[in-house]
């Protein structure tokens, strides 16, 4: 897991473990993270199910409710099969840009 911060974003990157061991280990640091948005780059991994994604559902919701972005970068899982719930796009640009119109609404009172 490697972790960059630019801003007010906290970026973590997957490269080796499982995904039930990555989110372990956000929840694990999530103090860490909680005032920031997060974007999960699952990027470089081979295989991500829908499965997967949903196991970030919990720390997504949880984040978001505190009024921050929580966005996962992955282009190898069906968008159209993930729950709406948490947001999946296929690349960082396209996370940033999510978190540019997430912090616009949350500005403007939505």
């Amino acid at each position: 897991m490697i972790i960059d911060q630019n801003g007010n974003t906290a970026i973590i990157t997957q490269e080796k473990a499982s995904i039930v061991e990555l989110v372990k280990k956000i929840q694990a640091l999530y103090p860490k993270f909680k005032h920031n948005n997060i974007v999960v780059s699952l990027s470089v991994l081979a295989k991500i199910s829908t499965s997967d994604i949903v196991e970030f559902l919990e720390l997504s919701n949880t984040h978001r409710a505190s009024k921050q972005s929580f966005v996962i970068v992955s282009d190898k899982v069906n968008l159209d099969e993930t729950p709406d719930e948490i947001v999946v796009v296929p690349t960082i640009q396209e996370a940033y840009d999510i978190i540019e119109m997430e912090d616009m609404e949350r500005d403007l009172g939505f």
